[in-house]
Formats: structure tokens, C-alpha cells, sequence
């Protein structure tokens, strides 16, 4: 009589794996869902909002999952695991692949939010003007800050203009400088003619309302309004500088990156996160432009402030 083999009743080594392997599957499946549906999820409350700004950082899983993988000696949750580690390559990696840019530069420029009660602001401005930048713009300047700024930067920018808390410093003549309405309830924005190489160009200074958790709906509303006056605006060679109080994947940014294009993704390297500064997450402060051609897009690590900065150069 032949022998008969006995089959273990749990399926053996390869049922065992199977079963460990399971829910480090499911986990990878979340994982990729999430990445790939995160501007799904309804805006209410900022919640959305708040994914999204936070999406680059679902990779962080993917680690996890292939440690775990590993140690459950699970071939199929590895397999599985590849899955969002691809994802996330397509949606978020390609930051670090080299960009375009590069070639001569004839204008450069500089954003700053100088962080209010700033205890050396002079010293921020004199790193900005160590990148060297043509033109500053400046965000969160009141009371003595803005004398201190100006004692460190008059001699190297002659030309400026301000409004409110925003400022504009420049090395080229500055003309029809005016206040811009963002909804707020005092104007923090301003738009000015900088007779800048090759011809005017239109520069925007902004600090745009505030986001918190559960409550983004000022910092929407100023956004759409930024990108009715952009809209609207007939220059052509336009430059908009300033801490937006979104991020770069966040989908409340759409208004103003379906009009004008961004110099970090164009010309930087990386996410180009900015804040908090010590140990930045995200990336709320941006230079935005049309009609020009980005060179070049880097973040300065300042000191005395809660941001970092953000400069570019443009052909």
C-alpha cells in the first residue's frame, strides 16, 4: 500500500505565511489608497486639507510594512509592501530627480516670513542678502522690526515699499506699488512694478490668512481672492513671493498653481520644506511666477526665525 503523507491541518509553513503576511497586506492596501485617494477625502473642517499637506510623509509606512515583512519571513507582504513604495516614488520622489533650471541668471529674488517678535531681524535680513538676492520680499515686519530692517538693508537695497506687516526691498527702481485685498481684515498684501533686467516684472508680496487644524476657511478664502487678482492682473513676467499658509500638495493651492508655475518643483531640489524651521515639515512659503524662467529654487536656513526662507533665480 502507498504510503499516504499527512498534511498538516493549518496548510504547513506556506498557510502559516500566508496568514502572517495578511495583515501587513491590508496595511500596504490603506497605505496605497491613501496615497493615491488622499484628495478624496471631503474638506470638511480642513481635514482634507490636512492629509494632504501631510501625503508626502504616508511613505514612512512603507518602511515599517517591509521591516515587518522581513521579519514574518513573508514573501507576499513583501511583494505587497512595493506596492505604495512604487506609489509614492511616482507622486513624491520625482522631487529629488535633477529638474530643469540651470544657465544664466538675471534676476533673483528672496521671501522671508521674519516671524513676529523676531528677536534679531537684522540678522535674518543679512543672510537673505547673502544668497544674493535682487529682490526681498519680507513678511511679518512691524513695530521696531521694520527700523532694524531697514538699518541692515537700506544701503544694499535703495528701493522699497511697504504695507502693513509685508514689505518689499529691491536693488532695481520700484514703481506703482499698491496695497492688494485678500479678504482679511487689513490689508497683508501688496503688488509692485520692479524695473527689473529684460523689463518690468510684476512682484506680489503676500502673507495669506492663517490655516489650523479644524478651521482652514480664511486661508481659503484668501487664497481664491490672491487668485481672482492674479487672474485678473494683465502683466506679463509676474512674480508672486510670500508665506501662502498652504502647502504644496495641499489641493487649496490649485487656484494660484493653475495660473502661474512653481520655482521649486520647476528648478529645486526636494520638497523645499521651509517650516518649522528648526525641523521643517512643510512647505507654506513659495515663489510662484509666470512669463519668466526659472534658473534655480534653494531654502536658506535663517536665523532668528520660525521659517526658512525660500529663493530662486530667473532667466
Amino acid at each position: 500500500m502507498a504510503e499516504r503523507r499527512i498534511r498538516p491541518a493549518d496548510g504547513g509553513a506556506a498557510g502559516r505565511g500566508r496568514r502572517r503576511g495578511t495583515w501587513i497586506l491590508a496595511a500596504a492596501a490603506l497605505l496605497t489608497a491613501l496615497m493615491a485617494g488622499h484628495r478624496l477625502i471631503p474638506n470638511v473642517r480642513g481635514l482634507g486639507s490636512l492629509v494632504d499637506s501631510g501625503a508626502p510623509f504616508l511613505g514612512l509606512g512603507v518602511p515599517l510594512l517591509g521591516l515587518a515583512a522581513a521579519l514574518r519571513r513573508s514573501r507576499i507582504a513583501l511583494a505587497g509592501v512595493l506596492v505604495p513604495a512604487v506609489l509614492w516614488a511616482v507622486l513624491f520622489g520625482t522631487a529629488w530627480l535633477p529638474g530643469g533650471g540651470g544657465g544664466p541668471v538675471r534676476l533673483r529674488v528672496a521671501s522671508q516670513n521674519l516671524r513676529a517678535g523676531n528677536p534679531d531681524p537684522a540678522a535674518t535680513v543679512d543672510s537673505l542678502a547673502d544668497t544674493g538676492a535682487d529682490v526681498i520680499g519680507l513678511q511679518e515686519v512691524s513695530g521696531d522690526t521694520r527700523l532694524r530692517v531697514a538699518e541692515a538693508l537700506t544701503e544694499r537695497y535703495p528701493y522699497r515699499t511697504d504695507v502693513s506687516t509685508v514689505a518689499l526691498w529691491s536693488r532695481f527702481p520700484i514703481r506703482d506699488d499698491v496695497g492688494v485685498d485678500t479678504g482679511l481684515a487689513w490689508t497683508r498684501a501688496l503688488r509692485a512694478v520692479v524695473a527689473a533686467p529684460g523689463g518690468d516684472v510684476v512682484v506680489y508680496v503676500v502673507h495669506l490668512g492663517s490655516a489650523r487644524a479644524g478651521d482652514t476657511g480664511i486661508r481659503d478664502r484668501t487664497v481664491s481672492a490672491l487668485a481672482t487678482q492674479i487672474r485678473r492682473d494683465p502683466a506679463e513676467r509676474l512674480i508672486v513671493l510670500g508665506d501662502l499658509n498652504t502647502a504644496t500638495t495641499d489641493r487649496m493651492i490649485e487656484p494660484l498653481t493653475d495660473l502661474l508655475d512653481d520655482a521649486q518643483a520647476d528648478a529645486g531640489h526636494g520638497p523645499g520644506f521651509t517650516w518649522p524651521a528648526a525641523l521643517p515639515l512643510t512647505r507654506p512659503d513659495h515663489v510662484l511666477y509666470r512669463g519668466l524662467t526659472a534658473a534655480y529654487a534653494r531654502v536658506v536656513h535663517t536665523p532668528a526665525s520660525d521659517h526658512r526662507a525660500v529663493t530662486a533665480g530667473f532667466r
